[in-house]
């Protein structure tokens, strides 16, 4: 049986000063190394066996580190060695246990990601993705506002659809719209999470049999953008041409070609073809995915031609007063609204849908050409629709009638340009 080793004090490990490796007792194997300032505990162990230069298995001796000495008191390396002895004895290598714990730890930090780290990710790709600088911002927007102050900083993984419920419940009613919005955000940032491994389980903003049992469904009222009657279209044209700026050109472009904001701000010189007359609004820039071909009436080419040499070397058209980026739909909708505050004034009533008694929009001057169209021309509803670049439900036909309406929505432009200036010019 072998010797013990003498049982020291505490008093008497502090006295040992020397280079050398001394038992301590208490713990077969426990020593206290020193070499130089350095003074380590070390638990000397057979860990299972190893073979030797002839082959044959011999008892593997292992020094286990313990810690530094003082720092790790005498009770504490005689604790810590009667451990790492007990899972020597339960068949564990202590070293290579520590060194898978490591890795998993190592692992766990690197799945650590809080949500706003997988949020800016996600934004950066929808950045790329998507066409509409607006949409683009309402992502940011809507995390920034609801999201961030309160996950932000949360480790995604440990968010669950409890969380998620009690921010979207205190708007789910008053802003049922933005709320479903931002629902549907946060699940996209899940399902990224999820693709990287920093989060597992059921996405906790998924709405079926998932969040909808603690939100529950609305009945949803659609509204569509308020419009001005097409017969106080000449006024407002008027009214618009009256006031300086980018902003004003901007939105009577959109009126005299019934496109979209978003195609608007977006576009470029080089996409317009003076000599033919038309604007080619490329597909990654189209609602509908398909490149469009706007046609454009004299007014509207003038009114480029109005501004060309101020914005040309900006490469937008109706870039935005400050910076030179794009324009938003914002300066477009505080123009109206001060338009319709102005002619409040003059005649109580300003530019009104009479129908929702709200103040029209710029998309809403779409639904005035649409109604024009129908009730003042007899050209057919696939070219009106193909103004509009709506989506026909017959693919055939619509990848046809592109080209083949073509010259009959000149004239149909053409006809409305002239309406919207009512013999003004």
């Amino acid at each position: 049986m072998p010797k013990k080793s003498k049982e020291l004090s505490a008093l008497s490990v502090a006295k040992i000063k020397e280079t050398g490796r001394y038992s301590v007792g208490g713990v077969d194997g426990l020593c206290l190394n020193i070499e130089g300032s350095s003074r380590v505990w070390i638990l000397r162990a057979v860990v299972g066996k190893r073979l030797d230069k002839d082959g044959k298995l011999k008892p593997h001796r292992r020094d286990i580190g313990i810690g530094p000495y003082p720092e790790v008191s005498l009770a504490e390396a005689r604790a810590k060695a009667t451990e790492l002895r007990l899972q020597i004895r339960n068949g564990i290598d202590p070293i290579a246990h520590k060194q898978v714990q490591l890795e998993k730890l190592h692992i766990q930090k690197l799945r650590d990601r809080s949500f706003r780290e997988c949020a800016e990710v996600v934004i950066a790709n929808k950045t790329r993705e998507l066409k509409n600088q607006k949409h683009i911002g309402q992502w940011a927007t809507t995390l920034e506002t609801y999201i961030f102050p309160i996950l932000g900083d949360r480790v995604i993984s440990s968010i669950t659809k409890v969380d998620i419920a009690k921010i979207l419940e205190p708007i789910w009613t008053t802003k049922n719209e933005t709320a479903k919005r931002l629902r549907g955000r946060l699940e996209t940032i899940f399902d990224y999470a999820k693709a990287m491994e920093y989060f597992e389980g059921d996405n906790p903003a998924e709405w079926k049999g998932n969040l909808e049992p603690i939100l529950g469904n609305l009945k949803q009222i659609s509204r569509p953008h308020p419009s001005l009657p097409y017969d106080q279209v000449a006024e407002f044209v008027q009214h618009l041409r009256q006031k300086d700026g980018i902003s004003p050109k901007a939105l009577e472009f959109s009126i005299l070609t019934a496109c979209r904001s978003g195609e608007i701000f977006g576009a470029k010189w080089q996409e317009i073809d003076f000599e033919s007359k038309v604007w080619i609004i490329p597909k990654e820039r189209m609602k509908a995915e398909k490149e469009h071909r706007v046609p454009l009436s004299e007014p509207a080419i003038q009114l480029l031609k109005s501004i060309q040499v101020h914005t040309e070397s900006q490469g937008y058209i109706f870039p935005a007063p400050r910076g030179g980026g794009m324009l938003s739909d914002m300066s477009l909708t505080a123009l109206i609204k001060r338009m319709h505050e102005q002619k409040f004034k003059e005649n109580g009533l300003g530019y009104i849908d009479p129908k929702q008694n709200r103040v029209v929009t710029t998309h809403g001057f779409r639904s005035t050409f649409r109604d024009w169209s129908a009730d003042m021309t007899d050209y057919p509803r696939e070219v009106c629709e193909h103004v509009l670049a709506h989506k026909l439900p017959d693919e055939v036909e619509a990848a046809y009638l592109r080209g083949a309406y073509l010259e009959k929505r000149k004239g149909l432009m053409i006809k409305w340009a002239n309406f919207c200036q009512n013999n003004i010019d």
